[in-house]
């Protein structure tokens, strides 16, 4: 494995994120004027200030912290300090006043629905006298009944020293009272603000050690290059803009800072202290010679950001021999690798950003021979950050079918390939209707490793991917997803396929398939894989079986047996199918026609044995209903009985399992035929083969299912056929050698 298990840690965490309901109750009482609050279950119990930080963190990552869930939070229970809310969503003024109890030194919360100063409201005295560091970034800070934009009360945090102010409406004037009255700032950031005047900012001039203008597209050359002469303690700067906006954006607006960054970049004294400076978006203002003149003297740089420019190709960023190359410095950027994962790092809530570097990504993916959890991990962090961008959604799952394919994904360990399979549903689950996302999560969903070692929501899988089938008329994404339903089918719960069977328009487009093929006489893989999917959804659900039977399917399944004689993979599923609606009692005479049971005797003594035991399992169920019950005219049941008894005793065991079973129980009232030895025969036969090939399941399961009395009883029975007799005493030694009984007894 090139990626090991979660840490203990980590998976509890998420577990109980996954699962908060299991382990809260309403209090039913009102604690920090919350009603309705939850608690948790143990009251005694008491979560230390990192547990109770990192529970609201991934609460907040999952989209599960609103009112209620945060209301958990009380300071009788839970300890914060440091809170970090990436998602706030969920939040009103209501679930915010949790915080009134906690002596908050670091608070982030990012998109609250409620306005800034509910948020402020709810912080205690203590807080708001020690606060050090706030991002409030995209929150609102004007209320639904008020035009202005109120910053008053963070100009009352005296303490702060990080404010995140960015995609908010800050105005210059909210500026100038934010940098009059917190003389501390050291971090600032006013990214895609409405800012046009940062002359405020000298205010900040002795202390301002990190500034961040991402986007602010109003601010004039004159007006950049000033103020930045004189914040000679800068040492992070990043005033890289949006380049996507730039097609939006008139050029007459644009023409006042064409040449900023040429006259920021020919300042040699200009910010001596600085470590790292972003410039990305910038393409057609950067040249080269400036940028390296710039380096030179700014030998202290160790991050430079140039994504969406052509600067970063240059030979000083790409060459290690190239003398002017500096391996100290980290620069974000398309050229290498390095630079392109670093640019999926650090934009991660860029959306044009996280797009372009996504099509970086995938284009390197394509010569990837190691799988890389690294890249993995960080394609999923940008997709899931941005659910409603299609473009995003689009490039991230190009890019984990390369990741995840093949030999790469048998070597990523299941817990991130859970979260690759969660994150692909959700595109899936998002985009219905666009037939590219939707082939690119099926090309990953369709992989042995995912579907077969990897835990997630089968059925939901299922669904999404029928769903798929039934909207588009694809041949390749047909055979994918005909393929993954098939393994699916058998998978999930009777309850589930009966669930999806009742569905009548995947019925319909199964059946279309099968005659399609049958049609073209085309016996191909999309064929086999559409019926292995209709065995499985119709197995052990009767509703299933009805609408297979609804929508025609019995005579279409006569043709498929017809046109494809003898090709055994193809009788072999169409069989399996006709058992379980055989299994059906007030079903079966749907099968007692004819034309089914002529072909029926045929394939009873096939020369593959597969085919011939599912054509006696037929026969079996049809025998049982007994004599009253036999409709068909032309075909004895007592003669179809003798051909079943005198074929089950020539079979000799096949080496390989050849059938899988969720349950027994159909077997039961087979065992109870006492005038019909051929029926039990093939029953006991059958439980025998399961148990002899795979003990570690059937054993534990016949005894669970109390199977083992009936068989007893059977194998005691004077009037049991010594055949039958035989294979019971088989199957109870095959138990005693187990120490199965003993187990579940």
């Amino acid at each position: 494995m090139h990626d090991s298990p979660s840490h203990l840690h980590e998976t509890c965490l998420d577990f109980i994120c996954e699962n908060i309901e299991a382990v809260v109750c309403e209090s039913g009482g009102k604690v920090d004027e919350i009603s309705d609050q939850l608690s948790l279950k143990d009251s005694s119990v008491y979560i230390p200030s990192g547990l109770s930080e990192q529970l609201i963190s991934v609460l907040s990552e999952k989209g599960k912290l609103n009112d209620n869930t945060v209301s958990v939070f009380s300071s009788e229970n839970t300890s914060l300090k440091h809170v970090n809310i990436t998602n706030g969503q969920g939040l009103t003024k209501k679930g915010l006043r949790v915080f009134k109890g906690h002596n908050i030194v670091e608070l982030t919360t990012v998109g609250l629905s409620a306005p800034v100063c509910d948020l402020m409201s709810s912080l205690n005295e203590w807080t708001k006298h020690n606060l050090v560091s706030l991002n409030i970034s995209a929150c609102p800070f004007r209320n639904p009944n008020s035009p202005i934009v109120n910053v008053l009360e963070i100009c009352r945090l005296k303490n702060l020293r990080v404010l995140d102010i960015s995609r908010t409406e800050l105005n210059d004037h909210n500026l100038a009272m934010i940098c009059e009255d917190l003389p501390n700032l050291e971090v600032l950031d006013i990214s895609q603000t409405e800012v046009n005047d940062i002359s405020v900012l000298r205010l900040l001039k002795e202390r301002l050690r990190s500034l961040t203008m991402y986007d602010l597209r109003s601010v004039s050359a004159d007006n950049l290059i000033s103020v930045l002469s004189d914040l000679r303690k800068l040492q992070h700067l990043d005033i890289s803009v949006d380049k996507e906006r730039d097609r939006t954006v008139p050029f007459r607006v644009m023409t006042g800072n064409q040449l900023r960054l040429e006259k920021f970049l020919k300042h040699p004294d200009m910010l001596p202290l600085l470590l790292s400076l972003d410039i990305s978006g910038k393409e057609e203002e950067v040249e080269s010679g400036d940028l390296r003149r710039f380096l030179g003297q700014h030998t202290k740089l160790r991050f430079l950001g140039l994504a969406h420019t052509d600067v970063c190709y240059d030979e000083i960023f790409i060459d290690y021999r190239n003398p002017d190359h500096r391996p100290d410095l980290i620069v974000t950027g398309s050229a290498t690798e390095q630079q392109v994962l670093e640019a999926l790092k650090r934009y991660l809530i860029r959306p044009s950003y996280v797009q372009r570097a996504l099509y970086d990504v995938f284009r390197l993916t394509q010569s990837f021979n190691e799988p890389r959890v690294d890249v993995l991990k960080l394609v999923l962090r940008g997709m899931s950050l941005h659910p409603s961008k299609v473009s995003i959604q689009m490039a991230a799952t190009a890019c984990l079918y390369n990741l995840s394919k093949g030999e790469l994904g048998q070597k990523v360990h299941p817990h991130v390939l859970q979260d690759v399979v969660s994150n692909t549903l959700s595109a899936m689950e998002t985009y219905p209707k666009h037939q590219q996302l939707q082939k690119n999560t099926l090309l990953t969903l369709c992989s042995d490793r995912i579907l077969q070692d990897v835990s997630f929501d089968r059925f939901r899988c299922a669904k999404l991917v029928l769903d798929s089938l039934c909207q588009f008329d694809d041949p390749s994404m047909g055979r994918m997803s005909v393929a993954i339903c098939s393994i699916l089918a058998a998978k999930i719960s009777t309850e589930e396929t009966s669930r999806l069977g009742a569905q009548p328009q995947y019925m319909k487009k199964l059946l279309q398939i099968v005659k399609s093929k049958t049609d073209s006489e085309v016996a191909d893989i999309t064929l086999k894989f559409t019926l292995s999917a209709l065995w499985n959804l119709t197995d052990e659900s009767p509703i299933t079986c009805e609408k297979f039977l609804q929508h025609n399917g019995m005579a279409q399944f006569l043709t498929v047996l017809e046109t494809f004689k003898h090709e055994a993979s193809v009788e072999t599923k169409v069989l399996g199918l006709m058992n379980n609606i055989a299994e059906v009692p007030e079903l079966r005479q749907n099968l007692m026609v004819d034309d089914f049971l002529v072909v029926l005797k045929r394939l009873l003594h096939s020369t593959q044995i597969d085919v011939s035991y599912f054509a006696a399992g037929i026969i079996s169920h049809l025998g049982s209903s007994g004599t009253e019950a036999w409709v068909a005219e032309s075909v004895s049941r007592s003669a179809l009985l003798d051909e079943l008894g005198e074929e089950v005793m020539r079979w000799e065991a096949p080496e390989g399992e050849m059938v899988a079973y969720r349950s027994f129980k159909p077997f039961f009232p087979l065992l109870a035929c006492d005038g019909d030895y051929q029926v039990q025969l093939w029953s006991v036969w059958a439980i025998h083969h399961v148990c002899t090939k795979n003990a570690k399941r059937y054993c534990p399961m016949l005894v669970a299912e109390n199977g083992v009395p009936i068989l007893k009883q059977l194998a005691t029975r004077p009037s049991t056929h010594f055949l039958v007799k035989s294979r019971c005493d088989e199957i109870l030694e095959l138990l005693r050698l187990s120490n199965i009984t003993s187990r579940y007894a």
